[in-house]
């Protein structure tokens, strides 16, 4: 009995190449980071040289990692940002829903010792941004506010969209696009495989998965950047 072969539509085409040029972009960054990212963090880490090259090199490597790829898709689809769920509507639903979602991640960190102070915005450039002067620590702050807040966050909100639409599920707590843009955010992070390797694990696992399914309830997506702005990134 022979198995008939199923026809991709237009648009499930056009996902596929959507997800593509995000994938190989992303990873083509990430590769160049694996190949020379010793000396260009030593080069971020060194203070004796400027703090604005030193923060571009930064953002420009985080950049084309989360949010590059989003960005030439939307661009060559004709995407606005705002369709994909960057909208009033349920934004304060999206930010609290997500905050509960991170709140075993937050318990964890502070119960396991790891909490070191409340510190959003906070990369490795941060402390020579503040000594360089009010306006460059403004527009500094700024720039790690777009780049690894925004970006960072709007990244998975965008890849999961597209992943959700590509293979879409009835299900109420179950998301293709949610469980593997968790997957990657994980794999992404250090991984231990002790007791409280586990615990990081399962609880950033919740935080994740429940940020996407968060927001795909409320189709708004500023839970997502809220949380790479202030708790991802912050502690």
């Amino acid at each position: 009995m022979t198995r008939t072969k199923r026809t991709l539509t237009a648009e499930q085409k056009k996902l596929d190449v959507n997800l593509w040029i995000i994938a190989l972009i992303s990873m083509a960054v990430f590769c160049l980071y694996g190949a020379f990212g010793g000396p260009i963090m030593d080069f971020c880490d060194d203070s004796s040289i400027s703090v604005w090259p030193r923060l571009f090199a930064s953002a420009a490597l985080e950049y084309g990692i989360a949010g590059l790829g989003i960005t030439v898709v939307c661009i060559m689809r004709k995407l606005s940002f705002t369709s994909f769920g960057l909208k009033k509507e349920n934004s304060v639903k999206a930010v609290l829903g997500t905050v509960a979602c991170f709140v075993p991640y937050i318990a964890y960190i502070v119960l396991s010792g790891q909490f070191e102070g409340y510190e959003p915005f906070s990369v490795m450039v941060t402390p020579d941004l503040h000594k360089a002067g009010i306006l460059t620590t403004i527009v500094g702050t700024l720039i790690i506010a777009v780049v690894w807040g925004f970006f960072e966050g709007f990244n998975y909100a965008v890849i999961a969209e597209f992943i959700t639409r590509r293979y879409p599920v009835k299900s109420k707590w179950f998301d293709w696009g949610a469980l593997v843009c968790t997957i990657m955010g994980i794999l992404f992070h250090p991984i231990h495989f002790d007791t409280l390797g586990m615990i990081d694990f399962v609880t950033t696992f919740i935080a994740l998965y429940g940020m996407l399914m968060v927001r795909k309830s409320t189709k708004n997506s500023w839970g997502c950047v809220f949380a790479f702005l202030f708790i991802w990134n912050a502690i």
